[in-house]
């Protein structure tokens, strides 16, 4: 009798312990970690088609559709202060993920930098979010960045090696000549003008990192080099941010290209214009790119060592018959072009001027500028530690005043008192 007694304790115990579970899942907000590839949507839900991407509308943002149970209207960001959330930065954020990726192109002996940069992206931001990571290399990754790095981040971490033909002079480059410019700019002294690996990183930034094979799992990416500096905290998802507003690429920093880097890049892009005028859409912002409406290029560009957008956009026929046009001209090697006026010139024709954002809320550092939020209460709002005095937006190598004129939108209070 008393065995029976104590049987049937043990199973009142369990039942309260599996009801106790129960609530406590009940109660507390999925977490969605972003999967990959083909568990995307969730295992468990039916695939929609617009799980992923999210449907274009010409007269609003974009509906976007996480899969059952994941209404992001139940989930809704604390984009200011006044929203419930705002101060809940510690724990694991809950509610869906986009199918995105941080990316970094790295060589081992970067490993200290890029550790420094992944714990300020990882406290100011992914610790919460748990975001995966990629790396790409043109040579193996040793032993020692892999444990380094694969300990820092919070997701997962994917390594990958560039394949030769996408760190490589191609076929139609005449090596003679590419030398002689390489010498010549030396002698000017042109920043990394007679750098071979420059040159070939600056070809892979502009036309084949978003082609990698482990790149091919995600649908939006944020660039990150070693030696970065976040001075904010982020108290929401940028990559949500971006899918839910139809952003397809973004910037935090902007100023003017080195003229003697590009001198006939601009006589590439009218080519390129005149052979894919489909390609050009209405309502660009050729205004932030040229003074005199596509004559010449002013060489304002996005600073593309930060930049989170839409993979997808740079794998659109529009993107990639552009970049072929470029590569054709051979100006990767015959002169010295960088991805970032690349990316900023691709995005300033064939994207609609709100389809790119400027990031004023994510405090970012690169040598050897900063972008600091303007404004003391919103400093102070997002916890900001860097010097509004070191703030490059507003000085006149700065084009980010163009970007803000172009688009119609009122610069921020005290921006007057950071022009010199």
């Amino acid at each position: 009798m008393a065995t029976g007694s104590a049987r049937y304790v043990r199973y009142i115990l369990f039942a309260f312990f599996i009801i106790a579970v129960l609530y406590f899942v009940s109660n507390s907000g999925p977490v969605v970690p972003y999967p990959q590839g083909a568990d995307f949507p969730p295992k468990g839900t039916t695939p929609q088609s617009d799980a992923v991407t999210s449907p274009k509308k010409e007269d609003g943002p974009s509906t976007v559709n996480y899969g059952p149970g994941l209404d992001p209207k139940e989930y809704p960001m604390a984009m200011t202060p006044n929203d419930p959330g705002w101060n809940d930065l510690s724990g694991i954020k809950s509610g869906p993920r986009v199918n995105a990726t941080f990316v970094t192109l790295a060589r081992n002996s970067d490993i200290w930098e890029i550790a420094r940069s992944i714990r300020q992206v990882e406290d100011r931001f992914n610790r919460r979010y748990n975001y995966d990571w990629v790396f790409l290399n043109d040579k193996p990754f040793d032993a020692t960045f892999k444990k380094v790095t694969s300990s820092l981040v919070s997701g997962k971490t994917h390594y990958g090696e560039i394949p030769k033909e996408h760190w490589s002079f191609p076929p139609h480059i005449d090596q003679e000549r590419a030398k002689k410019v390489r010498e010549d700019m030396a002698q000017r002294k042109i920043i990394y003008g007679d750098s071979i690996s420059y040159r070939h990183m600056c070809r892979f930034e502009s036309g084949f990192f978003f082609r990698q094979e482990l790149m091919m799992n995600y649908d939006y990416y944020w660039r990150v080099e070693p030696s970065v500096e976040l001075f904010c905290d982020v108290h929401y998802d940028p990559f949500r941010f971006m899918h839910e507003n139809n952003k397809k690429y973004s910037f935090v920093l902007s100023l003017y290209e080195y003229v003697e880097t590009i001198p006939t890049l601009w006589d590439s892009v009218k080519k390129f214009m005149k052979n894919h005028p489909e390609h050009i859409v209405e309502n660009n912002s050729m205004g932030f790119l040229s003074d005199d409406g596509g004559e010449s290029y002013n060489h304002c560009h996005f600073w593309s060592n930060f930049e989170i957008g839409n993979l997808n956009w740079l794998r659109s026929q529009a993107y990639l018959d552009f970049f072929e046009s470029l590569d054709q001209d051979g100006g990767f090697f015959y002169e010295r072009w960088g991805d970032a006026p690349v990316h900023s010139i691709a995005a300033g024709l064939m994207l609609k001027k709100d389809e790119i954002h400027f990031f004023n809320d994510i405090a970012y550092y690169h040598v050897p500028f900063t972008h600091c939020p303007t404004g003391d209460k919103v400093r102070q709002e997002l916890k900001c530690h860097c010097n509004p005095k070191d703030n490059f937006d507003w000085k006149g190598y700065s084009c980010t005043s163009r970007y803000f004129e172009i688009n119609g939108l009122e610069k921020p209070e005290g921006w007057e008192n950071q022009q010199d």
